[in-house]
């Protein structure tokens, strides 16, 4: 027979998981015990008919995860018939799957008893036609390393099929004497049961956190137990990690942190970590502030940790530029770099190094609108009362197109070669030829903004004390939106999806169908220009006379950020890290949003007395919150 003793024993409660494909082995079990027959055989005998072979049954065993099969994980045993006579249960091999399931307390079952599997031959009988073998699994109650017969739980049969049909004879010999019967032969050896002993791994280089130890081979000596010289394969089942925590009591005012560990801050002064230096993709650390020093997550070379989604983690800073004009509009290439502002009193700036030098490019113009390609070549720009000029060179040369309209605003499509132009008292204009040509669309209306979506199919454009319009074929076509208000900036999202627009003194607007509904996500204020990232997660909106407002969770929640003043402008990169504002009358401003610490020792992430934060390591460098309770954060941005 085959014996499985399986010492399950576990210190916490956490169930362990195979760590991949299966990580065991199958044990092939003899349907009957093999006897070897002699005996003489008379030349007139019929040829002896074929006998059938028989398929052993092979048995495969895993760590079975806490869920519906097991509450506290327990043990897997699958089992068949090896049709295909390999050596190995295949998954269509498996005929019968059992259960063998740990205590709620932890161990392998109630007071840590061991898991013991058996496989015995069953005879011809109801359970098998054909006869097979049994396989009995249960917990050792009474201790004794032995499967007693009243400590099996669960038995699965798995039958030899029947007989396939006789060969015919084959044809006889010549007549002649008879022989004598010879003697009979010796009776063979009984086979070998094959073991399987499965015992509990400890966290090392098999098993980063732990597992179980596969072990079977043959009982050479017979004596029902798999010794150490009779074990011929052994494999692994390996946990996941642990999803409970060991916690350490810090009361020192520095610590070196491990992986998949929590701390708890527990000192009058501040207790600085450090994480881990080399931790593995899904390690984590936790931290908890019980003293009142708090705590600070201190880091290694090329470490950083991300903000996105803790308070105060998407700050953004903002510093004043030169030059100094009255700001009516600015754009900006998708990555930031690309920079064009316009100034009522005339003058055209760009800007290829993400604002740090600008350079005048037209002047003695009164400027209402711009628009930039992606790439920050193509540059619409429109004049109140004049023409709209186009450079396709990032701003080195200009050309216009001869009109003379009340241009207030200009929009552009990624790559440059859709333009849309709006005229106040006129209609919107399109162009599908990067400016080559234009079609006037809709009809004469007090139009004050206008967007588009990257590839310029969604639009949409707002008047001044009517309604919004939004196109879904390219400017065709204009459908009225929303209620009437008296509408100033807008902004759209690549995809077109999400738009936003603002009401001078009343909410900003957004939408999440393409301009479909719409519905108000703010409280009133005197609103200006806005902008989001390429997303629309991220989005700055203007107010005259007030702060600049962002928000980093899609127009849900706003915050002021920079100071007061007459803004009229603002601008996104495409990941909405990269700002830029302007106020009349005033410089301009490049605006940082922070997203993570600063990279290396010198960044760092810092709680209070009573806040709590979990991170977890995700490759590269980087370590990302997962859960929090913060108050009093603070960290060193990027």
């Amino acid at each position: 027979m085959l014996a499985s003793v399986i010492d399950h024993r576990r210190r916490g409660a956490s169930p362990l998981r195979s760590s991949g494909p299966w990580h065991l082995v199958a044990i092939a079990v003899a349907a009957a015990a093999l006897t070897a027959c002699g005996g003489g055989s008379s030349d007139d005998d019929p040829a002896p008919e074929a006998t059938p072979r028989t398929a052993a049954t092979l048995v495969r065993v895993a760590a079975e995860a806490a869920g519906s099969h097991c509450a506290a994980g327990g043990t897997r045993v699958e089992s068949g018939a090896d049709a295909d006579g390999n050596g190995q249960l295949a998954d269509g091999e498996v005929s019968s799957t059992q259960y063998v399931c740990n205590g709620l307390n932890g161990g392998a079952g109630a007071e840590g008893r061991s898991m013991l599997v058996r496989v015995r031959a069953e005879a011809v009988g109801a359970n098998c036609a054909q006869g097979g073998s049994a396989v009995m699994a249960g917990l050792d109650a009474d201790g004794n390393g032995a499967l007693d017969s009243g400590e099996v739980s669960s038995v699965a049969y798995v039958c030899n099929g029947a007989n396939g049909s006789n060969g015919s004879n084959g044809t006889p010999g010549s007549a002649g004497p008879t022989g004598p019967t010879g003697p009979t032969g010796p009776t063979g050896a009984s086979g070998l049961d094959a073991l399987v002993a499965v015992t509990a791994e400890s966290a090392g280089a098999n098993c980063a956190y732990g597992g179980q130890r596969v072990q079977s081979g043959q009982d050479a000596n017979r004596n029902g137990v798999l010794d150490a010289g009779e074990v011929t394969s052994t494999a692994y089942a390996c946990s996941a990690a642990p999803a409970d925590t060991r916690w350490v009591n810090v009361t020192s005012a520095t610590a070196q942190a491990d992986s998949n560990t929590g701390y708890l801050a527990n000192a009058s002064g501040p207790v600085v970590l450090t994480l881990p230096a080399s931790p593995a993709v899904g390690d984590w650390i936790k931290v908890t502030g019980v003293g009142a020093g708090g705590w600070t997550i201190a880091q290694n070379a090329g470490q950083r940790i991300t903000t996105t989604g803790l308070p105060g983690g998407n700050t953004v800073t903002w510093t004043a530029q030169a030059p100094t004009g009255t700001w009516v509009a600015v754009a900006m290439s998708a990555d930031g770099a690309r920079q064009v502002a316009a100034s009522a009193s005339g003058e055209l700036y760009t800007s290829e190094d993400a604002g740090a030098h600008w350079t005048v490019r037209l002047t003695g113009q009164p400027w209402s609108s711009v628009a930039m390609s992606s790439d920050g070549q193509t540059i619409l720009a429109a004049v109140n009362g004049g023409a709209l000029y186009l450079s396709t060179d990032g701003g080195n040369n200009w050309s216009n197109d001869g009109s003379s309209r009340a241009w207030t605003a200009v929009a552009s499509s990624a790559d440059g070669t859709r333009l849309v132009a709006t005229a106040y008292l006129g209609q919107i204009w399109t162009s599908a030829d990067s400016g080559g040509s234009w079609t006037a669309r809709d009809s004469n209306r007090a139009w004050r903004t206008v967007s588009a979506s990257a590839d310029g199919r969604v639009q949409v454009a707002g008047t001044n004390g009517s309604q919004l319009y939004v196109s879904t074929d390219y400017g065709v076509s204009w459908t009225a939106r929303a209620s009437a208000q008296f509408w100033w900036g807008s902004a759209a999202s690549a995809d077109g999806r999400r738009l936003y627009a603002t009401v001078d003194t009343g909410a900003i607007w957004r939408s999440d169908d393409f301009g479909t509904s719409w519905e108000a996500v703010t409280m009133s204020r005197d609103w200006r220009d806005i902008a989001t990232s390429a997303d629309g997660r991220h989005v700055v909106a203007a107010t005259n006379g007030g702060a600049l407002y962002e928000s980093s969770d899609g127009g849900q929640t706003w915050r002021s950020t920079a100071d007061a003043g007459a803004w009229t402008t603002v601008a996104s990169s495409a990941n909405g890290l990269t700002l830029l504002g302007g106020k009349s009358g005033a410089a301009l401003y490049a605006g940082t949003r922070r997203t993570s610490t600063t990279s290396g020792v010198s960044g760092s992430l810092s709680g209070g007395q009573g806040d709590t934060l979990q991170l977890q390591y995700v490759g590269g460098g980087v370590f990302m919150p997962i859960s929090y309770v913060l108050a009093n954060l603070t960290f060193t941005p990027q």
